[in-house]
């Protein structure tokens, strides 16, 4: 099988906290800060500073870029996709995290990223029963808006919260949970169940070079065993599959997350890259689809941008992540003209 990359599906280095993987409970070094600013970055229009994301054993290390100036200024949380990702959502040579921080700060917008639960705290995550997204993302992003709202300089009344990937695909609970949110942001967002997912990805990875060979299929066979085996789980059932616990798919079973979004005051900006694999075209037409007539939702779209908002030509594959790049400057000017409107 091909390498799987970006939203990680094969799923889920999420098997990162599980006790059957031993070796990988302990989260990598940070990939060295290397990379040169994106040209749209002004480092000295804003100031950083470390932070701390909820308390207690969940606690997670984290960073808030401020403008400089007069605030108090609007602020948004970023939201991780799948795998146990560092501040910055770094994918080999990349850091859309910090590109959108950085991005976001030089226009007047506060921006707060943190460790990952799943990395910070891989280990004790492993003793943790009936695990869920609940636990892996939803809380720490919930912490991470109410540590906005008593900071000072940062308007508690335009905190946002903008997830990527399976941090799009949880917007809706998210934003459930805390109405007092000003605004939500979904980036390339799945639509469908993850496990339909999984196999989408491995199967456009495995045809990619024109040919499927017979260990791809022997594998994918076995992969689709797997996703069977998720759709048929029972409640109480405590085994794993694809990479994660019973319990984290049977709390997603029947989740729809644009159907979830109609009930959502907030208003909602969803972004897609028309490139990317991991997440298609088809689930931005179920956002809409679900969310027609909507006059606070806004769309936009990208033609040349991949999984990560960078730019490319022709298929989106894995290596493109081997090179180093940053989140195209037109997305970054999008939100930040979106928050402030």
């Amino acid at each position: 099988m091909k390498r799987v990359a970006g939203l990680w599906l094969s799923l889920l280095l999420l098997a990162s906290f599980l006790p059957a993987q031993p070796p990988l409970l302990a989260a990598p070094p940070a990939a060295p800060d290397t990379t040169p600013p994106a040209g749209y970055v002004h480092k000295e229009a804003f100031r950083e500073r470390e932070v701390t994301v909820g308390s207690g054993e969940w606690s997670l290390p984290g960073i808030l870029a401020v403008p400089v100036g007069q605030g108090p200024f609007p602020a948004v949380v970023l939201v991780h996709g799948s795998g146990p990702n560092d501040r910055d959502e770094t994918v080999e040579k990349n850091k859309p995290f910090r590109d959108l921080a950085w991005g976001l700060a030089s226009r007047g917008v506060a921006v707060l990223r943190y460790e990952k639960r799943t990395r910070q705290h891989g280990a004790q995550l492993a003793g943790v029963k009936d695990f869920t997204v609940q636990q892996e993302t939803v809380d720490d992003a919930l912490a991470a808006a109410e540590l906005l709202r008593h900071t000072e300089g940062i308007d508690p009344k335009r905190v946002f919260v903008l997830g990527h990937s399976l941090g799009g695909m949880l917007i809706p609970r998210i934003g459930a949970r805390d109405p007092q949110l000003a605004g939500l942001i979904v980036m390339a967002g799945a639509a469908k169940p993850l496990e339909d997912i999984i196999l989408e990805q491995v199967a456009y990875l495995d045809a990619a070079d024109g040919t499927v060979t017979d260990q791809e299929k022997s594998r994918f066979e076995s992969l689709k065993a797997e996703v069977t085996r998720v759709k048929a789980l029972k409640p109480g059932e405590t085994g794993t599959a694809l990479g994660a616990p019973d319990s984290y798919w049977l709390d997603l079973r029947g989740y729809d997350p644009p159907t979830a979004a109609r009930a959502l005051k907030q208003p909602l900006l969803i972004l897609q890259g028309e490139r990317d694999y991991q997440v298609t075209l088809d689930n931005l037409a179920a956002w809409k689809k679900a969310l027609a007539g909507r006059p606070d939702v806004t769309f936009k779209t990208y033609p040349k941008l991949n999984h990560l908002f960078m730019a490319g030509e022709g298929k989106s594959l894995p290596a493109e992540y081997e090179k180093p790049g940053h989140v195209e400057e037109a997305v970054v000017a999008d939100i930040a003209g979106w928050i402030r409107r």
